[in-house]
C-alpha cells in the first residue's frame, strides 16, 4: 500500500494504557491528519505485523530511511481498505539493518492495566523476533528491494473514501482470548 505524502487520514491520539483506562473509547478515528512522508506499507497475508518503509525527501533527493516493523492483528480486507489493530510493540530497522525495540515500557503498560492478556505479549514479542530474524538472514519480504521502489509520477493523492466511516469493523478472530479484561470494557459498535 502506497501512502503519499500529504494524504489525510483519520486517527485519534497516542495514548498510554493509563490514560485509556481514563478516556471514552471510539471506533472512529476522531481527528484528520496529513502523512507527512512517501510510504510504502507492506502488508503479509497472515502476519501479525507490517513492514512500513520511510522515504525523506522526493524525485532526485529522495532516499531510504527506515524500515519500521508494526505488531499488530492479521489485516482483514474491507470495501474501503484494511482493518487491523496496532500491538504497541515496534521494531525500527535502519538501511545496515540495524534494528531496535519501539514502545517496550508500553507494551507492559498494557498488559498491567488488563488491555493484553500476558499471553499476547508474549506472541506480539515472538512475532518481532521472527521479523527481526528474517531480516537478518535477507529472507524477509521487505527486503525484495522495496526500499528502491518509486511510486508512479502520475499517480494522484487519493481522498478518504467514501463510507470509511459507516463500513462495519471486521474483528479479529482471537479478539475474545487476547485482549484480557478490555474487551468486557468495549462495546460493540
Amino acid at each position: 500500500l502506497f501512502i503519499a505524502a500529504g494524504s489525510r487520514y483519520a486517527a485519534g491520539p497516542k495514548l498510554g494504557a493509563s490514560q485509556k483506562r481514563k478516556t471514552q473509547r471510539e471506533f472512529l478515528p476522531p481527528e484528520e491528519y496529513e502523512w507527512r512522508k512517501d510510504t510504502l506499507r507492506i502488508f503479509l497475508p497472515g502476519a501479525r505485523h507490517s513492514v512500513f518503509l520511510f522515504w525523506h525527501g522526493t524525485g532526485t533527493d529522495r532516499r531510504f530511511e527506515q524500515y519500521f516493523i508494526n505488531m499488530e492483528e492479521p489485516f482483514r480486507r474491507t470495501v474501503v481498505g484494511f482493518d487491523t489493530q496496532d500491538h504497541t510493540l515496534d521494531v525500527i530497522v535502519k538501511p545496515g539493518l540495524a534494528w531496535s525495540w519501539r514502545d517496550e515500557a508500553e507494551l507492559d503498560e498494557h498488559v498491567r492495566h488488563g488491555f493484553y492478556t500476558p499471553k499476547l505479549a508474549r506472541e506480539i514479542r515472538a512475532e518481532g523476533l521472527r521479523a527481526i530474524a528474517a531480516i537478518a538472514d535477507g529472507s524477509h519480504a521487505c527486503l525484495q528491494g522495496w526500499s528502491h521502489w518509486q511510486p508512479d509520477p502520475a499517480w494522484k493523492t487519493p481522498a478518504m473514501p467514501m463510507g470509511w466511516d459507516t463500513t462495519p469493523i471486521t474483528f479479529w478472530p482471537e479478539r475474545v482470548r487476547a485482549y484480557g479484561d478490555d474487551i468486557a470494557s468495549v462495546a460493540r459498535p
